[in-house]
């Protein structure tokens, strides 16, 4: 049995749980705690855990006494413990209340040999199937529209390239300000991990480093940070998550770092409201705008440090604020490229977004001599469920990326745009798309009745997305 079949497996049970009025996000949570029990187990780390809460003591109860036995464990544990245990602990609580149904879940996943599960190279590792299976069922979270979720998960695919391309080096700091459920801070482990067989290449010193300094971020939402500390501990990382809101006083602790990839939320604040950071030069109520000044002021000053930064296009024209802020980065980074990037590949549709790719000067000046931005927004396929992004989509744009001289690349998606240029557009960058119809269509556009039956679909589930919202209004007014 594979990874997909368990994870499908699990996530079969939430609709078990849908009488009991669990959400798809609830339902994750729930798994989260669980899961801890048994991968503790499984492992042999169970040391940090009082013995009256592990999970021989779980799996053994049924029934009226197992629901009492897991809501006291919920409460006990954050008080009993510190550390890693406390915080995946912390404000627990069950959305359960059929004591059948959490005995379903919990003999489901003690049923599971973690020794029999396969993933695609054919591997067995124990702890690698733990961690496999735990970041399929984040991701099955994010693509359901359902759950909401999808603002705290960046498509892996994308998440992979932006790594490869930044490309983090044994000793170097990363970070993530909105590190979500910490899926980029884990694919630069894995790419370090990758260029260093596994950290054996690396003394015992500088492989402690990786696993204990090297990969840090920040969250917000309590929940999803508990969802990105899981992740983070399944994957072997003990760098700092900090709860907290980086665009808050808080945030001014996060710097002085090498890497730092992200993708902020989207929105603003709320009823206008700025950053109630005091050191930002350019407070706005944006909050993609306050991020990037953020991320850029908490790079190293070394003509070295570097970031790749999912944001959505209103950051690339919006006026005032937004200007300044562009300009300054401009200036205290050489913002050497910037991705346009297809729709449909987050949770709501309309949004675009865009790839920026920057390095911090040893200066606050002049850093910027012109940006190179590649377009793989025009003519691509509609991306959805039925036709997901993948690697290979971005082949062409790592290719122009690593180009040894950019210039000599033949890609009508490949342009260039001066300093001068971008000066006499008010810093504008909201530019390098193909306006004309001569670039060729991809080859795996969708047949227009199949890209029409994604959409049918997606307004279905929109409809009933609508329904929803529409009875709970009036269940409150009733009440």
């Amino acid at each position: 049995m594979d990874t997909q079949e368990i994870v499908q497996k699990l996530w079969g049970l939430c609709d078990v749980l849908m009488d009991d009025g669990i959400t798809y996000h609830q339902y994750v949570t729930e798994l989260t705690y669980i899961l801890f029990l048994k991968m503790a187990k499984e492992t042999g780390a169970e040391e940090n855990i009082p013995e009256d809460y592990r999970w021989d003591n779980l799996r053994e109860k049924e029934g009226t006494e197992l629901k009492q036995f897991y809501r006291k464990l919920l409460v006990e544990l954050p008080e009993e413990t510190t550390g890693k245990v406390e915080q995946i602990y912390a404000d627990a609580k069950t959305n359960i209340d059929e004591p059948k149904n959490l005995e379903k879940i919990i003999k489901s996943i003690d049923e599971l040999n973690w020794y029999e599960i396969v993933d695609d190279e054919g591997s067995k590792k124990k702890e690698e199937n733990i961690a496999s299976l735990y970041e399929g069922l984040l991701e099955k979270n994010a693509n359901e529209k359902k759950s909401g979720a999808g603002q705290y998960f960046t498509p892996r695919p994308l998440i992979d390239v932006i790594v490869e391309l930044i490309d983090p080096k044994p000793g170097e700091k990363c970070n993530d300000p909105a590190a979500g459920t910490f899926g980029f801070m884990i694919a630069a482990d894995r790419h370090v991990k990758e260029k260093t067989d596994d950290y054996f290449d690396l003394s015992q010193e500088e492989a402690e480093f990786q696993r204990q300094e090297a990969f840090t971020g920040c969250e917000l939402v309590k929940d999803t940070h508990r969802l990105g500390l899981m992740n983070a501990i399944l994957h072997g990382i003990e760098g700092k998550l900090y709860l907290g809101d980086t665009l808050s006083n808080f945030g001014k602790r996060l710097t002085g770092y090498d890497v730092v990839l992200t993708n902020p939320p989207f929105g603003t604040k709320m009823k206008g409201e700025r950053a109630t950071r005091d050191d930002f030069t350019y407070p706005t109520s944006n909050k993609q705008l306050n991020f990037l000044q953020h991320i850029y002021r908490s790079l190293k000053k070394n003509g070295q440090a570097r970031a790749g930064v999912v944001l959505p296009d209103n950051v690339l024209f919006e006026s005032n604020d937004g200007q300044d802020i562009r300009k300054d980065l401009l200036n205290k980074c050489n913002l050497h490229t910037i991705l346009r990037l297809p729709t449909g590949i987050f949770y709501s549709r309309g949004v675009t977004t865009n790839v920026l790719f920057f390095t911090r000067g040893k200066t606050d000046k002049n850093n910027t001599e012109g940006v190179w931005i590649y377009d793989l927004r025009t003519n691509m396929p509609s991306f959805g469920k039925t036709s997901p992004l993948k690697h290979k989509h971005f082949e062409d744009f790592i290719e122009a990326y690593q180009a040894e001289d950019r210039t000599e690349v033949d890609d009508k998606r490949w342009s260039y745009h001066s300093i001068e240029e971008i000066e006499e557009k008010d810093y504008n960058l909201d530019i390098g798309l193909i306006q004309d119809d001569d670039i060729t269509t991809h080859e795996d556009l969708p047949e227009p009745i199949e890209a029409t039956k994604e959409a049918i679909g997606e307004l279905e589930e929109a409809s009933g997305l609508l329904d929803e919202v529409l009875t709970e209004l009036q269940e409150v007014e009733g009440e």
